[in-house]
């Protein structure tokens, strides 16, 4: 499979795009009025403790204090049934080094651990744990025993603190590139506790690598062909960061200067658009319908236009299989996370469902976020969990409609108009006037003045007053005001 990384710098915004065998699978956006805060490490001041929800409330300087909970905190990071108490762990008032993993999400602060690590190209350190681990993500286990061992040999060696964890990119590395690694996390994690002793909190110290670079450091691996870059200056500051901490890919970071934009040699500034709606279209005739919710997120898929060649219950299981990478293309390419439903098109023979399941759960695993898939359940509903540490595309990209409030839909003209003759029925019962003004969308005294002018005639003899209209051009379909003159 090939696979190419184009990454493209406007001078607020950072984008880059993950092309698979010519298809958009994932893009990421970052902006500098609102970077991402995953990964920062921080010195705060605890303002709340919260016995009852076994958490605290910790301020890192954010609008928002942060949410910190008793499992997150060392000791009792492993989220223990029965995690130590919160009032034992920390006070109000008190300081704590703590590290984010959860960006702010709608009404919610960020989610802290004091459980820090620091990411390289081929390790994550760990100050507070004193072993090594390898990412399961690297079967071999030859390699898996050359790695461990590398590690736990440099760790005695330099007499190393804490533990380390083999990232996937670290399959096939020279021991001399893993050992540089643990040097250089070890001499960031130096300098990160020389600041913590020295800063008053609430106060950053450490902050993570901006999207171009992050971008090499995390998505560039044995398949990517090129990594393309729009700007010369970001183009200098990835060649020189690929030189000294992966040297292995500087030739294949490029510049581009095509007159051209670089999203549009693949139609990611298309596919962006898409990823924006609600409706995807499945190359058989069928679609998904992808609901994003604050609790969950809800793909139904339908059959559509495919009728296939051969009977019902292998048409369903067609278009099943087509939906499975879809849904899994989708999930990357809006970010979606947390609990997400499928409602796959009900199938009766077994074997279809296991095939559907293999599918969906052989494309998640090029996944970089962490997915949980459950079997399918009695309704034909498959349930799974996907991590979430960054707002989705709609969140970053949309904000909710002035006019809806996000509900997606509107009062009718019609309801809007039967509510405003009650309305009038309790201003004209208060009040002793002559006349009364109504100010409403176009469409609404549109509609009183023709299809409800009987309705509107009966309203006028019943109260004995006048009813005059105003048409306000920037009223929505639902909002309306009845006034006394």
């Amino acid at each position: 499979m090939s696979e190419e990384i184009l990454i493209n710098i406007t001078p607020p915004e950072t984008r880059v795009a993950v092309i698979e065998n010519g298809v958009v699978q994932e893009v990421l956006i970052e902006r500098d009025s609102r970077r991402g805060l995953v990964g920062n490490i921080y010195k705060g001041r605890v303002c709340r403790v919260l016995p009852g929800m076994q958490a605290a409330f910790v301020d890192i300087g954010l609008d928002r204090a942060a949410f910190l909970h008793a499992s997150d905190i060392v000791p009792g990071a492993g989220g223990d049934a029965n995690p130590e108490n919160i009032t034992e762990l920390v006070r109000e008032g008190g300081e704590v080094t703590v590290q984010v993993v959860k960006d702010p999400l709608g009404s919610k602060g960020a989610r802290l651990t004091t459980q820090l690590s620091i990411p390289s190209r081929y390790l994550v350190f760990m100050p507070s744990l004193y072993t090594v681990g390898i990412s399961q993500k690297i079967e071999d286990d030859d390699e898996r025993r050359r790695l461990r061992r590398v590690i736990e040999t440099a760790c005695a060696e330099l007499g190393l603190p804490g533990g380390f964890i083999a990232r996937t990119a670290a399959e096939g590395a020279a021991d001399q590139m893993l050992g540089s690694d643990m040097q250089f996390l070890t001499r960031l994690w130096g300098s990160v506790q020389e600041r913590r002793k020295a800063a008053a909190a609430p106060q950053r110290l450490h902050e993570d690598l901006p999207l171009a670079v992050r971008a090499l450091r995390d998505l560039v691996g044995t398949e990517v062909e090129k990594v393309r870059i729009d700007s010369r200056e970001t183009w200098q500051k990835a060649t020189e960061f690929a030189e000294s901490f992966i040297p292995e890919i500087t030739s294949r970071v490029e510049y581009y200067p095509g007159e051209r934009p670089i999203f549009d040699l693949y139609g990611v500034e298309d596919e962006i658009q898409k990823a924006l709606g609600r409706k995807v279209e499945l190359k058989s005739g069928g679609y998904l319908i992808l609901d994003q919710t604050e609790a969950m997120t809800t793909i139904d898929v339908n059959t559509g236009a495919f009728v296939g060649h051969r009977n019902l219950e292998e048409t369903i299981f067609k278009t099943n299989m087509e939906a499975a990478q879809a849904i899994c293309r989708q999930l990357r390419l809006r970010n979606l996370g947390g609990i997400i439903i499928i409602d796959f098109i009900d199938m009766i023979d077994a074997e279809h469902r296991r095939q559907v399941l293999r599918a969906l759960d052989k494309c998640l695993a090029r996944d970089h976020a962490k997915t949980q898939i459950s079997e399918v359940s009695s309704l034909g509903l498959v349930e799974m969990t996907r991590k979430r540490t960054r707002e989705s595309l709609e969140h970053i990209l949309c904000e909710p409609c002035p006019c809806c409030s996000g509900r997606g839909s509107l009062k009718t003209a019609e309801s809007t108009c039967y509510e405003i003759f009650r309305e009038i029925l309790r201003e004209s019962r208060q009040f002793d006037v002559e006349t009364l003004l109504v100010l409403a969308s176009q469409e609404v005294v549109d509609r009183l003045l023709d299809e409800e002018s009987a309705n509107l005639a009966e309203l006028e003899a019943f109260i004995g007053k006048t009813i005059k209209f105003q048409a306000e051009a920037l009223y929505t379909q639902e909002h309306y005001d009845v006034v006394l003159i």
